[in-house]
């Protein structure tokens, strides 16, 4: 309950169904704990922000659905709605760039996931693992270039913003 508007990274296992199956039942890892799943469990999130604006990150991990209706928020699914029918393209643009952020980022996640079991499972001197030095060589190229279009996008982003104002 009143969860504002960034979500605590313990939750992502829950939030993500990291699931896997362990023989006849399927298990979570919570922290350093793996736990048995049920498939009827629900996680519910509430938050009192009248309009809450969710990273890309959070946004494609949950379904969001908004029971308010304020000045504000009813504003601004209006402003959407009118951008939307007067200029699509801007409309299309902003919602293209919220999707390519996010697959940026889970890019950037899984890269970070790979180096994180290679580190892992390397045995002696790190320096000497051939593959774990190129993956990381190899992942700082594409991390680099990964922050450079997010870097652009928020440019981008800002623009549609003024002009959808």
């Amino acid at each position: 309950e009143n969860v504002g508007e960034e979500l605590e990274p313990a939750l992502d296992p829950v939030l993500q169904q990291q699931i896997v199956q362990r023989g006849s039942y399927a298990t979570m890892r919570l922290g350093d704990k793996e736990i048995h799943y049920n498939e009827m469990f629900r996680f519910l999130i509430t938050t009192t922000l009248s309009n809450p604006h969710y990273s890309p990150e959070t946004s494609v991990k949950v379904t969001l659905l908004n029971f308010a209706i304020t000045p504000t928020g009813l504003e601004d699914q209006m402003l959407g709605i009118v951008v939307a029918k007067e200029r699509p393209d801007l409309e299309e643009k902003k919602n293209e760039l919220v999707v390519q952020n996010a697959k940026m980022n889970k890019m950037l996640k899984e890269i970070e996931d790979d180096i994180l079991k290679l580190l892992a499972t390397s045995e002696g001197d790190v320096l000497a693992d051939d593959a774990l030095v190129n993956k990381v060589t190899s992942s700082k190229e594409v991390s680099d270039d990964i922050n450079v279009k997010k870097e652009a996008a928020k440019v981008t982003e800002a623009d549609i913003d003024v002009a959808r104002e």
